[in-house]
């Protein structure tokens, strides 16, 4: 049976660990502060005290022996070196496995344990640890609360005394009337002081002489007070002062309230302003949400936007006089959903920064199975992406950096004889290009062998024996199943399980990934991912007489070309003319295979788009009809997967519309047939562009 608090507890410890990882990055990254200790002290302590209130005897004896180390040097009783920073890490590690293992019921071997706790031992020398403080294995326990009426229930309040001016006559205020909206506040006792009264001959009605002394209990603060008499502040004179706590005259039989605090009898403070109260700090407060309810909230404002796109169609195809007002609540609308939308996109982003810390533990974790010393340095750790990402992000990246120092760096003897540093260096990093989201994992190591590459692809039959592949193509091979270069199996390669692996993982979240390798100077492998897989902007363009989506990050701009400006090379390409440079023109109906082979394409327009493939391309499209967003329904889980097109969306007319993957056309490069009309030979003009 599930028990809540437990999993807040696991939740929590997810946290403290983050915020354990972050520490010790600053901590090897530059000389510590104070700070920084401490909250990695702070981090393991909590789990230690919440681990014992579960009596995780494991994780508490761990976590105790962790902070103990953490404490010496926060007393400057140890100082912080090579080694010791070292076992911290290697410690922050395996408590991060203690946590997993409470959370699954598994069990640590304790010959690991002993390890590690002997390794913390060994940083404290003839120092001894204290056995663990038994406040942390204390027992939950019920309690019996007295709620009897208390004999002398003590109360707070405030001595008012009240003495009216002339002027507050004249304005029409009654005395008689504050005090009643006083006793709504509570308890009101009230005297009238006559001391002030003149004799009989020296009496002026005009002069007020009568003064009161007001005895209030109440709950409530000196502001609900000063607000009875905002009203006539000059035209009285009004002391309000605080009463001692005393007890009431008699014990009331009454269900038990709650008490103020008390106020010590002394001088009044001054009364506090909104620009007197001290600036609130600390964790901004956050709100854990079952993923499923944030999944069916985006499925919701999905059909939400498809049912306004709907209402806008429809309005738009009437005819008659049109209502400008109607139009501008549609216009409303649209922007009220995409607002929605966004915000709700907002909930499900979140940082890669926790992916990227997992990925320090996996390089330290490889360097030392393979002796190769190595440093990964993060950047982009702040890169938002959709928590979906992130999940399915984890295997494939986690395969990468394995490779990247088992296959990609030297050994420190081989570096230092190529004049490079002995440790390696991994560079992990995240940013956003063009509403998608990049992430690079790139070593110093001594880039592809691609001799070799080639050579193992012939003997396992990959490739023909006579087969002369580009630097690109022979790079591809590394994708292909089975293809391995481990010359022998281990613990970390050679078992065929390769970065074909990593390209289905990131080809089932809309993304690819692309080889750059420089020899002798390293490798970089760059995944290429949709900012989110439920929403995009996109532009409906007609093609071959299909309805199509365009997403528009990835158009630079439209252009409707000019017979000079296309240039044919050799017998099938076509180069577009754009700003004096030359790209590559690509007919999308013929890649679709919505036009023949051999009909000739009349290009009126033609999408200048970006690839990681040929770089900057131009599409070939009929005509184009508008910008809208649209909602993505995937082909693969209710279709299957159609080269070329990424998704599907529905648009406001209630047709199917398919979303364009451009990469994918980028790769299939099939050039249109010109009509004589467009003959290179001919004179033109420069081309039109627009937005």
């Amino acid at each position: 049976m599930a028990n809540p608090i437990l999993d807040t507890f696991f939740e929590e410890a997810d946290e403290l660990l983050e915020q354990l990882a972050e520490g010790l990055a600053r901590m090897r990254g530059a000389d510590p502060d104070a700070e920084v200790l401490n909250s990695i002290f702070r981090a393991v302590h909590s789990i230690k005290g919440g681990a014992g209130a579960f009596k995780l005897t494991d994780l508490v004896a761990f976590a105790h022996h962790f902070e103990t180390v953490l404490d010496a040097l926060r007393s400057g009783t140890l100082d912080l070196t090579p080694a010791i920073m070292h076992t911290l890490t290697r410690s922050a590690d395996f408590l991060t496995d203690l946590v997993e293992a409470a959370r699954d019921g598994a069990a640590i071997a304790p010959d690991l344990s002993a390890g590690f706790l002997q390794a913390l031992q060994a940083c404290l020398g003839d120092m001894a640890i204290e056995a663990v403080d038994a406040w942390d294995n204390f027992e939950f326990a019920a309690i019996t609360l007295d709620l009897s009426p208390l004999d002398e229930p003590l109360v707070t309040g405030f001595h008012i005394t009240f003495r009216p001016h002339a002027m507050l006559y004249a304005n029409g205020h009654e005395p008689a009337l504050l005090f009643a909206a006083l006793a709504e506040l509570g308890s009101l006792t009230t005297t009238l002081d006559q001391s002030g009264l003149p004799d009989w001959d020296a009496f002026d009605p005009m002069q007020p002489r009568l003064s009161w002394r007001l005895d209030l209990r109440t709950d409530d603060t000196e502001t609900a007070v000063q607000e009875v008499f905002e009203f006539v502040h000059g035209l009285c004179d009004l002391t309000i002062a605080p009463l001692r706590p005393t007890a009431l005259p008699e014990p009331q039989a009454a269900p038990l309230a709650v008490l103020a605090p008390l106020i010590p009898a002394a001088e009044p403070a001054a009364k506090a302003t909104l620009d007197d109260k001290p600036e609130t700090r600390g964790p901004k407060p956050t709100l854990r949400v079952d993923l499923d309810r944030v999944d069916r909230l985006i499925n919701a404002v999905g059909e939400l936007i498809i049912n306004q796109a709907m209402i806008a169609q429809r309005f738009a195809d009437l005819t008659g006089a049109a209502d400008e007002d109607l139009g501008l609540h549609i216009e409303d609308y649209r922007l009220l959903a995409r607002d929605i939308q966004e915000g709700v996109m907002a909930i499900r982003a979140q940082p890669v920064k926790s992916l990227f810390q997992r990925m320090s533990r996996i390089v330290r974790e490889v360097s030392g199975d393979t002796g190769k010393p190595a440093d990964l340095i993060t950047q982009g750790e702040a890169t938002e992406v959709d928590k979906t990402l992130v999940e399915r992000l984890a295997d494939p990246l986690t395969h990468m950096i394995r490779n990247a120092v088992d296959h990609g760096l030297e050994d420190a003897a081989t570096r230092v004889a190529a004049g490079k540093p002995a440790i390696g260096t991994i560079r992990l990093s995240a940013s956003h290009r063009s509403g998608s989201v990049v992430i690079t994992v790139k070593d110093d190591g001594a880039g592809l062998n691609r001799p070799k590459i080639l050579d193992i692809a012939r003997r396992k039959g990959l490739v023909a024996p006579d087969a002369d592949l580009s630097d690109t193509e022979i790079d591809g091979l590394l994708f292909l199943p089975g293809f391995s270069t481990a010359t022998a199996v281990s613990n970390l390669s050679g078992r065929g399980v390769g970065l074909d692996v990593v390209r289905n993982a990131v080809a089932a979240l809309g993304g690819r990934i692309t080889i750059v390798s420089v020899p002798g100077q390293g490798t970089e492998f760059t995944i290429l991912l949709p900012l989110t897989l439920a929403v995009m902007d996109g532009m409906v363009v007609e093609v071959g007489g299909q309805t199509l989506v365009v997403p528009i990050t990835s158009i630079i701009e439209t252009i409707r070309p000019q017979p000079a400006d296309l240039h044919r090379i050799g017998t099938d390409d076509i180069l577009l003319s754009v700003r004096g440079r030359m790209v590559p023109v690509i007919d999308v109906a013929r890649s679709l295979g919505f036009r023949a082979e051999a009909e000739a394409a009349t290009m009126p327009y033609l999408l200048l788009v970006e690839s990681e493939a040929l770089g900057t391309c131009a599409l070939v499209v009929d005509a184009v009809q508008d910008q809208r967003q649209v909602v993505i329904k995937s082909l693969e889980s209710n279709f299957g997967a159609v080269a070329g097109v990424s998704a599907a969306t529905v648009l406001g007319d209630g047709r199917i519309a398919l979303i364009l993957d451009t990469e994918a056309i980028a790769a299939s490069r099939k050039p249109p047939h010109l009509h004589a009309a467009h003959s290179p030979f001919d004179t033109g003009r420069t081309p039109h562009a627009h937005a």
